[in-house]
């Protein structure tokens, strides 16, 4: 950095808890996320996106620039959340890594990501073990993605204290961020003398360095970020305006000190976007316009570290019973353990009582669990705790044969199959001891919530697994204690009811997923005839399977080997599952003997299914597989939605066609009630929406077959006529989401292989949008084009040869996809003479 310049560097915490089922280790619907089937998917849409691809505008509001945040900003990103990422959006994953080589590039090899612990526990309250196995999984899971050592870690919540500290030490960790608050004194540190800063006074242009109590010769250095220009980032309107923004940043400096300065922010990363809708592009405007404008150097922490080492040093608050602090809540860490006035939204008379038998349940069932991994693991493993902190490789890569690295590595011997599946059930146990710590469990305001019950269903899966392996019924003791933890709400009663009533029913085991196989598969299609599926995380090969219908019921029977992807336990299962009329459906499920058996039960199923022996087809399954069976209501929500689809299909059309019959009866009714200014009965109308809706639908997809072609397009537009005459409103979003996938078919042609016929489509698309008067969503379309003129311009001999007339109607799409095309209309008119010799930066 030159003396003139002031350093600037803005973090993003990006974090979401693990949402995953316990049991099926998948996401299953949320109502609240809606029109998103999740949380986690409607924040990827509305942050982590649109962040790999922010938008530079123009003061017309066209794109100048489409860029990557991530590779301008510091940022960390929950390890969880990365897996769902890497999985769910590859593209955004790549992305996001793809930023993180490119500032190690710009920044003398330091990176602007940086690790996590592993699942948002609040450090502080962690056993000590907890604690290192936190750090160690959150190191490595980063390691894995980036390619490289993260130099520092981010703390939830920024919580910390002594032992916090140590550990950090101990796993080589160089520097940590904090809020200023969280500072008592500081000194230089060629002096004795502590300056007091305990009312966040601390100057946070600088870094500083935190010696170990205990071991002095020992230290960690930390940055304590801008607290107040944080606080307007997060809780303020400056987010709404990039200038706003900048000015904000340029109060921060401190006029006549002598460089370097830095200026550095810390917020959720979910701001940029999510809670702050469209913050991605201010923030994308004030690091790729305002903040170069006024002499400000984007820098991460690392680089300003290298380049100026502390010069104070500084000592840290205890925090209420010594147990810490953090930068949510200013009674310490009391937030995660206890009701001390923190919340989150709801009534103002609820109250947060429960936090503290929450935690207490939580902390005995980790100690209980910790006796039977230590016995059980300790006769198969040379060091259980270090085999804990290792078993972070398994999570990164579930395949059998890194499993077997990993016992090679840390067996007291060879082991069997079956001794290999106990450790993994018993290291299961751990992770799940740890998850249900994740600390927005006790972050909001009500037992109830999804974040606490979430909670407590990990607490379930460990127990599950602990009374498979050890026959230790913990669950009553458990229980116990947490029916002290009480809901405001009068219905949910207490944690003991909660679990009851949301949480055991979830419970699944390899036979209950065997069920899942049995009943799905009686629909014809659903799995596509394949013998070998995936379904959530188990592998099941289909050995054997015979499927008919009789008499309204249909047999579904066979033999499968099931897997599970977790624990790598097996089963080899006869399943029999029984489709009774329309909604009714039982399973059950043995283990395989022998073919003998196999082929003796399904004779006389099938004998008892042709012979329509109902009663005595149900008996035989009751006596054979015994009392146990699922029903529809076992299963995942997400198949139970599909199942209930497909099952009512058929209904549903006939409900359809009769409300068509309707509408086309009647149509002459319509112009009865208009001439003497009668209102359309109701049922009129409602036959009419639905009828019109579906045609309107049907009609435009052949439309989109026609290229858009107006000429083609009189039957459709005659259909938009006759709604408004009765009425009746388009259906909007369905229409949108249709014409802006037909739109990104087509641009993503264009930017693979031009033709001008596609950009007359295009131009069709959207004559026909404002026709009814719908806008519809061009992100996608955007970049295909923004990026395709960048190419041109950096390789002209691509660009074709029609274009390269500036009366072009590819022109004009530009402009309707408000893409500023100043520069490539000056390059084609030049002759080519502003080609761009940049990287490409080809999303």
């Amino acid at each position: 950095m030159s003396h003139e310049e002031i350093g600037l560097c803005i973090h993003g915490h990006f974090y979401q808890p693990p949402r995953e089922d316990p049991w099926i280790e998948a996401i299953e619907p949320q109502e609240s996320a809606a029109p998103f089937s999740d949380w986690n998917e409607r924040i990827h849409y509305e942050c982590y996106l649109p962040n790999t691809k922010a938008r530079v505008l123009d003061d017309k509001g066209n794109i100048l620039d489409i860029v990557n945040n991530f590779a301008k900003i510091s940022f960390d990103f929950g390890p969880t959340l990365m897996s769902w990422i890497e999985q769910k959006h590859p593209e955004t994953y790549r992305l996001i890594l793809d930023a993180d080589r490119i500032s190690c590039r710009e920044h003398r090899g330091h990176g602007n990501a940086m690790a996590q612990v592993y699942n948002h526990m609040i450090m502080p309250l962690a056993s000590r073990r907890d604690k290192a196995t936190q750090v160690q999984w959150g190191r490595e899971e980063f390691r894995r993605r980036f390619g490289r050592d993260s130099e520092s870690i981010w703390l939830p919540e920024t919580a910390c204290n002594e032992e916090t500290l140590e550990v950090l030490v101990e796993a080589g960790i160089r520097y940590i961020i904090l809020e200023p608050h969280q500072a008592e004194a500081v000194r230089p540190l060629d002096k004795k003398e502590w300056q007091d800063v305990s009312q966040g006074q601390i100057d946070p242009k600088q870094p500083y360095r935190i010696f170990l109590k205990d071991n002095p010769q020992k230290s960690i250095d930390v940055f304590f970020y801008d607290g107040p220009v944080s606080r307007a980032i997060g809780f303020e309107d400056i987010l709404f305006d990039a200038k706003k923004f900048m000015h904000r940043l340029e109060e921060a400096k401190q006029k006549g000190r002598p460089a370097p300065q830095l200026i550095h922010v810390a917020t959720d990363g979910e701001t940029y976007g999510h809670h702050r809708p469209f913050g991605d592009r201010v923030l994308a405007y004030l690091v790729n316009i305002e903040a170069p404008k006024k002499n400000f150097r984007f820098i991460n922490y690392g680089e300003f570290l290298e380049l100026n080492p502390p010069q104070f040093a500084v000592r840290l608050k205890e925090g209420a019973d010594k147990e810490g602090t953090s930068w949510s809540c200013p009674h310490g860490v009391k937030r995660w353990k206890e009701h001390c006035g923190c919340r989150g939204n709801g009534p103002t008379e609820w109250r947060q009582h429960w936090r503290k038998p929450l935690r207490g349940a939580l902390d005995w069932l980790r100690d209980e669990l910790a006796k039977i991994y230590e016995q059980r693991a300790g006769v198969y493993l040379k060091d259980v705790w270090a085999a804990r902190n290792d078993y972070i490789r398994i999570l990164l890569d579930r395949s059998e044969e890194n499993a077997a690295a990993f016992f090679k590595d840390h067996a007291k011997r060879e082991l069997a199959r079956e001794e290999r599946i106990s450790c993994l059930k018993l290291l299961e146990i751990q992770r799940h001891a740890m998850l249900m710590y994740t600390s927005c469990g006790w972050f909001f305001t009500e037992l109830s919530g999804i974040e606490t019950v979430q909670v407590i269903a990990y607490a379930a899966r460990a127990l599950q697994l602990a009374e498979e392996l050890a026959g230790e019924p913990l669950e009553e003791n458990f229980l116990a204690r947490l029916s002290e933890a009480k809901s405001n709400i009068a219905e949910f009663k207490d944690g003991r009811v909660i679990y009851e009533k949301w949480i055991r029913p979830r419970m699944t085991s390899l036979h209950h997923a065997a069920g899942f196989y049995a009943i799905t598969s009686i629909l014809d299609d659903y799995f596509e005839g394949k013998e070998k599926i995936s379904l959530y995380c188990f592998k099941i090969h289909v050995i054997h399977q015979r499927k008919e219908s009789f008499g309204g019921l249909t047999l579904n029977f066979g033999r499968i080997k099931i897997v599970s992807g977790i624990t790598l336990e097996a089963h080899d299962l006869i399943f029999i599952a029984l489709h009774i009329g329309v909604y009714d459906f039982r399973c059950s499920v043995k283990a395989f003997e022998n073919e003998e058996e196999l082929e003796r039960l399904e004779k006389e199923f099938f004998d008892e299914l042709h012979a329509l022996h109902i009663v005595e087809l149900l008996r035989k399954m009751d006596i054979i597989f015994g009392p146990r069976y699922y029903a529809l209501k076992d299963l995942p929500l997400r198949e139970k939605a599909k199942i209930i689809s497909i099952l009512t299909r058929e209904v549903i059309e006939k409900i359809s066609n009769a409300l068509e019959n309707l509408y086309d009866e009647n149509r002459r009714m319509n112009e009865i009630y208009r001439s003497i200014n009668l209102p359309i009965p109701e049922q009129i109308r409602y036959a009419a929406e639905h009828t019109l809706e579906r045609r309107l639908k049907m009609s435009i997809m052949e439309l989109a077959g026609a290229g858009f072609n107006p000429k083609k397009a009189a039957a459709f537009y005659r259909l938009i006529d006759q709604a408004k005459s009765f009425g009746v409103r388009l259906p909007e979003k369905e229409l949108a989401d249709f014409l802006s996938r037909e739109f990104e078919k087509r641009t993503r042609r264009l930017h693979s292989d031009f033709h001008p016929e596609v950009v007359t489509e295009c131009m069709n698309i959207q004559k026909t949008a404002r026709k009814m008067k719908i806008d519809f969503g061009k992100r996608n379309s955007q970049e295909h084009l923004f990026f395709l003129i960048q190419q041109w311009m950096r390789d002209p001999e691509k660009l074709p040869e029609g274009l390269r007339q500036a009366s072009h109607p590819f022109l004009q799409l530009l402009a309707d996809l408000q893409i500023n095309a100043e520069a490539f209309k000056k390059f084609i008119q030049s002759g080519f003479s502003g080609a761009v010799h940049e990287p490409s930066r080809d999303f």
